[in-house]
This record gives C-alpha cells, structure tokens and sequence, in this order.
C-alpha cells in the first residue's frame, strides 16, 4: 500500500491511498497520518480511494477508526473517487450511510 497527503486547502488535507488496503499491511500508518494532521490543525480530511485497488474488512477498520478520531477533534471525513469493489465493501456495511462519499479529490475540497 501507498499512502501520500496534500493539503488542498486551508485544513483541508486529501490522503491518497493506492494499492491493497487489508490484513497483514501498513494499514496502521493510515490512522497514524489522520492522528499527525490532526495535530497540525487540518479538520477536513479528506481520503482519496482512487489508487486502492482491493479492500477487507481490516482495512475497513482503519477507515472507521479514523473517522472516530476525526469526529472527537471536531473534524470531518470525506471520501473520494470510490468505486466498483472498494464502494460496494461501504455500502454493503451501510456506511456509505455514515461516511460522505464525493466522485473526486476536487468535489470534496469545494466544500
């Protein structure tokens, strides 16, 4: 798994994520990067999914205990460009109820 940021807007950070995101990987650093930009003041945070290219239920987990940390902090998660595979595993979960999902980077930061 590949995991960069960007800041694409005063507190407004995107974390973009490519590559497998399940058991037995650095899915840890994904929590670890929202806890640092956090810290730095950034509240809108927002994840790019486009590069992942499969997902389980850990990884799914890393996105749930990420939205716990961003919601005690006051802040807000935004998904984006989820698609096939990677947004069916929300939405069969139903937290495609819970989590905003945004067809691109750019949709998401306009907010």
């Amino acid at each position: 798994m590949e995991i960069s940021h960007t800041e694409v807007a005063p507190g407004k950070v995107a974390i973009t994520l490519a590559g497998k995101l399940m058991i037995g990987g650095d899915g840890n650093r994904i929590v670890e990067l929202v806890q640092s930009q956090l810290a730095e003041g950034k509240r809108i945070i927002i994840f790019d999914l486009s590069g992942v290219t499969v997902i389980d239920s850990t990884g799914v987990g890393h996105f749930i205990s990420s939205f716990n940390k961003i919601m005690a902090a006051g802040g807000e998660m935004r998904m984006a460009a989820a698609t096939g595979h990677v947004f069916q595993t929300f939405h069969v979960s139903l937290l495609d109820q819970v989590f905003r999902f945004f067809p691109s980077v750019e949709d998401a930061a306009k907010e």
